[in-house]
């Protein structure tokens, strides 16, 4: 059990795994810190690396006009972070055992910030934090309870850029989780 800035300052000093070798940062999140709707990502890219902070390239530029569209910010009213802190090369898939290496900074970041909702952005997400056999395509905006949280798995937003035949799809996953805020957690909106 840890605060905040031990955890971060642990989070910085990482060399768990081989991701930690050609790092520019560790991308330990970006939000508010009593968030009641946490985000959560596979890994930073290129973008994420040189910044420090997740989701600012393209698909974090597609991320905030998806959180803008429901009133929500990254700065103001959620917390974004990743599974791994780090950069996978060639920004492939976190391997195994490096999201094992990383996932207990996830698990204190959650128990910090205690959200009512995680929303899992992409397949590798959904699939370490809410099922093993997750099917994004077919799953992607069901409402599943685990552990008095709600969780709603969402297409990562790069995957959107890739194939925009399913943005009109993420867009209602994206009214599901305003109307699960407005349900669970209305002070999200200041209601």
């Amino acid at each position: 059990m840890s605060n905040w800035e031990e955890l971060e300052a642990r989070c910085m000093d990482c060399t768990a795994c081989r991701l930690c070798e050609k790092r520019h940062n560790v991308v330990f999140g970006v939000g508010k810190k009593d968030a009641r709707v946490m985000f959560i990502g596979e890994g930073p890219g290129e973008q994420e690396d040189l910044q420090g902070e997740p989701f600012v390239g393209r698909a974090g530029q597609l991320l905030d006009k998806l959180l803008y569209a429901i009133d929500l910010d990254r700065h103001k009213n959620v917390y974004i972070a990743n599974i791994v802190k780090c950069r996978p090369p060639m920004n492939r898939d976190p391997q195994e055992d490096e999201q094992e290496s990383c996932i207990g900074y996830l698990r204190e970041q959650t128990r910090l910030i205690r959200p009512r909702i995680i929303v899992t952005l992409g397949r590798i997400a959904g699939m370490k934090l809410i099922k093993p056999d997750l099917r994004i395509t077919r799953e992607h905006g069901s409402v599943i309870e685990r552990k008095g949280i709600t969780m709603i798995p969402m297409f990562h937003p790069a995957a959107l850029l890739r194939n925009p035949a399913n943005m009109e799809g993420a867009f209602r996953d994206f009214l599901i989780l305003r109307e699960k805020i407005n349900e669970i957690c209305p002070e999200v909106y200041g209601n």
